[in-house]
């Protein structure tokens, strides 16, 4: 009778790290972010964009605006009027979007401040 060989087990997949993609402009007008294009995996998503600003402490028509671009066209366009005198104010927008194996896709956030100092603009495209 023949004794059994042991079999070595194989190691198992390492799983997918979830992608995150990170663009940090500061204060500057503008951020851009492109994620690269995966060729095996269809992707999913979730985008957060983020124009902080800082009121001056007597307000007299100040605005800000921000802008969302995806592969070009416009997602989103917001101005608002300052409203928290001496303080930090905000316009945030998030999205989703699906991409299909091999596309990329490039984001771009615009600003625009009138009366009011931009302290940060952020982009991130955390895979679902």
């Amino acid at each position: 009778m023949a004794t059994p060989r042991a079999r070595a087990a194989r190691p198992a997949a390492a799983p997918i790290r979830p992608e995150r993609w990170v663009s940090d402009a500061g204060d500057a007008a503008q951020a851009v972010l492109l994620v690269p294009a995966d060729l095996l995996h269809e992707r999913r998503f979730e985008i957060s964009c983020s124009l902080q600003v800082r009121c001056p402490a007597e307000l007299d028509g100040e605005w800000f605006e921000l802008t969302v671009l995806a592969d070009g066209a416009l997602q989103w366009q917001r101005r608002i009027q300052a409203s928290l005198p001496g303080q930090s104010d905000s316009l945030d927008y998030r999205f989703s979007r699906q991409l299909a194996a091999g596309q990329a896709l490039r984001l771009v956030l615009r600003s625009a401040v009138h009366g009011v100092v931009r302290q940060r603009l952020y982009l991130q495209a955390e895979q679902d």
